[in-house]
């Protein structure tokens, strides 16, 4: 009787081992499962800056969780056009995507708030009005009924004004200007008189050079460099009213952002909080560099668009902001948070960043 008590004690215990070893072995396996996903972007691939950003970023994620998750990057064109980055990672046919808000006012006429704003935030005031001041909270509100989640993704900085083939001394000189321009700023540049054109960055070099546009804005020295932009137009002009701090996105669409067990989401999340500082640090120090390449070794003539131009370009933003707040709810919403966190914060720098600039 005794033999059979000690008998039966050990195929219990037996079992209870293998039934632990199993479920061991499914969190091993869970732990190590493999994930893949296809990220597109609206630049060329392997693109100085803006290319490099994805990259950065998937080479983030896949260190950061050991091997269990791959995102292959793919450029403008590869998998999708430039434009329809937003409409694959809504429908699901990418995982990830990677551009600019404006491209999409369009399809969503508030979404230019998220990529950058005539006489706008900087990088600096723009990332924390995102990540603490709610704008992120709205940008992923505006946002969800597309299934698709934003993330910031980057800063270019403060851009340059454009390059053009013709000087600009008076607000006339802008009418029948044919210009490449995005987001709000292509309707404000239509109110002064001019002709926006829409154009993917693979395109503008041609353009310009063939008299197809009489002028272009890129992004700024280092990208504007790679492109040979200087080789199209003769003078590179400053500030970019259109775009002081221009904020890139990732889109995550938002079905398999919630299939990833949530150590992978948090891995995502903090890549692309790294990928989106690593970005501006950059274009500070490589526009830097470029800008003075542009200058001293091509001779490219900067200059500065009168102070009547810009305000009257500032005067036809005013009134295309009050438009578009009456005509959409969602703008009049995200504007009024912006523009108060745009003046609190500007009146701060006022006595802090810009305090040494602002003394004659």
């Amino acid at each position: 009787m005794r033999k059979i008590v000690v008998m039966i004690a050990a195929v219990v215990a037996l079992a209870g081992l293998v039934a632990c070893e199993e479920q061991d072995s499914s969190a091993v396996k869970e732990q190590k499962a493999h994930v893949e996903w296809k990220l597109v972007t609206s630049w060329p691939k392997g693109f100085p800056g803006l290319g490099y950003a994805s990259d950065y970023f998937a080479e983030q994620v896949q260190r950061l969780s050991a091997g269990r998750m791959v995102i292959t990057v793919y450029g403008a064109g590869e998998l999708v056009p430039s434009f329809d980055v937003f409409n694959a990672v809504s429908k699901g046919t990418v995982q990830m995507g990677h551009s600019a808000a404006y491209y999409w006012q369009d399809k969503i006429p508030a979404a230019p708030f998220f990529a950058s704003i005539p006489f706008g935030m900087t990088a600096q005031e723009m990332n924390a009005w995102l990540h603490f001041g709610g704008g992120l909270e709205l940008w992923q509100e505006l946002y969800e009924p597309y299934g698709v989640i934003p993330m910031a993704g980057g800063n270019t900085g403060a851009q340059m004004g454009g390059w053009f083939n013709t000087q600009i001394n008076q607000v006339s000189d802008l009418k029948g200007l044919k210009m490449r321009l995005p987001g709000y700023g292509a309707e404000v540049l239509k109110r002064a008189g001019g002709i926006p054109v829409s154009l993917p960055g693979g395109e503008l070099f041609t353009a310009l050079e063939t008299g197809a546009i009489d002028a272009t804005e890129w992004v700024g020295p280092y990208n504007d460099l790679a492109f040979g932009l200087h080789n199209a137009a003769k003078y590179y002009y400053y500030p970019a009213w259109h775009e002081p701090g221009t904020n890139m996105e990732f889109l995550i669409n938002k079905e398999a952002f919630a299939s990833l067990p949530d150590d992978l989401k948090a891995i995502v999340t903090i890549a692309a909080r790294a990928a989106n500082q690593n970005m501006l640090d950059e274009y500070t120090v490589r526009n830097v560099n470029a800008l003075n390449v542009l200058q001293h070794e091509h001779g490219v003539i900067l200059k500065a668009f009168p102070k009547p131009v810009l305000a009257h370009l500032r005067l036809m933003n005013t009134q295309v902001m009050t438009e578009l707040s009456k005509q959409y709810p969602s703008v009049a919403k995200i504007n009024d948070s912006y523009q108060r966190f745009l003046s609190s914060v500007r009146e701060y720098g006022r006595v802090t960043d810009n305090a040494d600039v602002n003394i004659d």
